[in-house]
């Protein structure tokens, strides 16, 4: 467990405490703007006249135009750096947010969705790059796991909070307000962040020194050369961690997008009631990020790099089949709803190893790497956009789909067996 502590001689909270909270404040951001839509299903399908099937496809618009564009961010992150690539993509995305309140028909909103998932394609693998340049390696799993719990706690309290906010205030200008926000956080980040500890004007000595002693080798922000895909999709590794991470947005996405809908329907609840058992698995889910980075750290800190990473995701994927599994077997809301936070809290267990595995082995390029896992990642989140309604109308039942979901996840288990973190990618034949 990172202890983020500098000498006594020196006052100052560490710097990279900052960067961290910074990032955790992010990521609260971008799954607030992302689950709005979903908590805003009933008033704008009834306003553009949309069928589930149409929303189904506004909900993979967003994830189509995420994964195109994380290779192409991850790379832009690795030669400009995470002050630049964050503030700008935090800002491009807020505008999209904010002009989603301006459409008028399923083809405006579908291109609306397509392009504010484009715009927030850069907001992790620029994260990634962050992590790299600021902390020591052996902080790196619990600064990943806090990264990715706010994403989940942002998530969580967004559903019933914003869909009061969108009975009180209505859809559209819940979202302009959410575009203020974004654009307030990316003058923050740009007047304080740094890309290198070296050029922060606050940083004492002592953690400086620090943090170059124990950081990644070569992790400063001088520009890496290229690293042509077939290179990079040569590794075994990379594929590995694609396929699984694919597997694991089949869960993600529909705790982020259909669970609210889903839950409201099933058990014939009112927003407000669906709102708060939504939020429960998501609150497991941040539990899950920071007690795998806590784990990944103290494995690592025994001296099992390879283990460190494994272990937690093999076990969180095994959670989710389990949980997934069980939450069928339920008849009311709140055993269905137990079972579901086991599963979330599972498949939340393997972000920060998978991204702590795609930085130790891209190394300059881990935004790069980075990204290309979570381009896989989110075909799989396009994949489910569509898919959960077309199975719930043909089978009648959302069943099939948990089931489905479960094989899944411990195919994905399998994969971590065999995937190696100290191969990293530069060292590869070309």
């Amino acid at each position: 467990m990172p202890d983020f502590k500098i000498p006594d001689s020196s006052p100052m909270l560490p710097r990279r405490a900052l960067v961290v909270t910074g990032t955790f404040l992010l990521s609260v951001l971008l799954y607030v703007d992302r689950v709005c839509i979903s908590t805003a299903k009933g008033p704008i399908t009834k306003e553009l006249g949309l069928t589930d099937t149409q929303f189904g496809w506004v909900l993979s618009a967003f994830a189509i135009g995420y994964a195109l564009f994380q290779t192409p961010s991850g790379m832009l992150a690795d030669r400009i750096g995470g002050r630049k690539i964050l503030a700008g993509i935090v800002t491009i995305w807020s505008v999209f947010t904010g002009l989603t309140s301006l459409a008028w028909n399923y083809w405006s909103l579908l291109i609306i969705r397509f392009l504010f998932g484009a715009g927030e394609a850069g907001a992790f693998p620029g994260m990634a790059r962050a992590v790299y340049s600021w902390i020591p390696t052996r902080e790196r799993g619990l600064v990943k796991g806090i990264n990715f719990s706010g994403s989940r706690l942002g998530a969580a309290f967004a559903l019933p909070v914003l869909a009061t906010a969108i009975e009180s205030l209505g859809w559209k200008q819940t979202f302009l307000v959410l575009m203020a926000v974004g654009c307030l956080w990316s003058v923050a980040w740009w007047l304080w962040f740094r890309d290198d500890p070296k050029d922060h004007p606050n940083i004492s000595p002592e953690e400086l020194a620090y943090i170059i002693a124990h950081r990644q080798s070569g992790a400063d922000t001088t520009p890496p050369g290229k690293m042509p895909i077939r290179h990079m999709l040569g590794s075994s590794g990379l594929w590995l961690m694609m396929t699984q991470y694919l597997f694991a947005n089949f869960t993600t996405f529909f705790c982020l997008t259909w669970l609210y809908p889903h839950v409201k329907a099933t058990y014939h609840l009112n927003s407000a009631d669906a709102g708060l058992y939504s939020m429960v698995p998501l609150l497991g889910g941040a539990l899950g990020n920071v007690l795998s980075g806590w784990l990944v750290d103290r494995i690592y800190a025994t001296g099992r790099h390879a283990l460190s990473r494994k272990l937690p995701a093999i076990v969180g994927f095994l959670l989710t089949a389990v949980g997934m599994v069980m939450s069928v077997q339920q008849s009311t809301v709140g055993p269905a709803i137990f079972w579901l936070t086991l599963a979330v809290f599972g498949v939340d267990m393997i972000l920060s190893p998978s991204w702590s595995f795609c930085i130790d082995i891209g190394g300059k390029h881990a935004g790069q790497v980075s990204g290309t896992m979570n381009m896989a990642g989110n075909i799989g989140s396009a994949i489910i956009g569509p898919a959960f309604p077309a199975l719930l109308a043909w089978t009648g039942s959302a069943n099939v789909f948990f089931y489905i979901i479960a094989v899944c996840s411990l195919a994905a288990a399998a994969c971590w067996i065999f995937a190696d973190a100290t191969k990293r990618i530069a060292d590869l034949p070309v």
